[in-house]
């Protein structure tokens, strides 16, 4: 049997979709989380310019902060790749990294107050998912959104650090 055969069917087709989504968007994730870590120290670089004092112990404010330009910045970065005319696959993988950045600065953010975690964690999920429903986003996006969710939620169970 030919390849080209085999790449035609839906089913295969739809399967190596989800299997490209769960890989690359792993190794999108990979990359953005070392993004996130030299933008954070970089800031932690430029405030030791002003002060001597270890500003995220002295003010607890400002590490959620730093997360929070973070989700700006990729915002800023997803923007114009959503509404590109990259092809739905290429959008659904990368979809995965604002997802993961959102639940994981929500996790960050209210790490001591898990209910919090929790709702605020579904409240982003519910209106993400509403948002592909009303303006009838392929299944990929779904896809993603629900590989996303429950593994940032596994995260938060088991405790693992990111």
């Amino acid at each position: 049997m030919k390849i080209s055969i085999i790449l035609k069917n839906p089913f295969i087709k739809n399967i190596l979709s989800a299997v490209a989504v769960a890989g690359f968007g792993f190794i999108l994730l990979i990359l953005t989380f070392l993004f996130d870590a030299l933008f954070q120290r970089l800031l932690d670089g430029i405030i030791k310019l002003f002060t001597t004092d270890d500003i995220n112990m002295a003010l607890n404010w400002f590490p959620p902060i730093k997360h929070v330009l973070f989700v700006v910045i990729i915002g800023l970065i997803s923007w114009p790749i959503f509404r590109s005319k990259l092809g739905v696959l290429y959008k659904a993988i990368y979809m995965t990294v604002p997802l993961a950045v959102v639940f994981a600065t929500i996790g960050l953010s209210f790490y001591h107050w898990p209910i919090v975690v929790y709702s605020l964690g579904s409240l982003f999920g519910i209106v993400v998912l509403y948002y592909l429903y009303r303006t009838k986003q392929p299944w990929l996006y779904y896809y993603a959104l629900i590989l996303i969710s429950l593994t940032m939620l596994l995260v938060s169970i088991l405790g693992v650090e990111i």
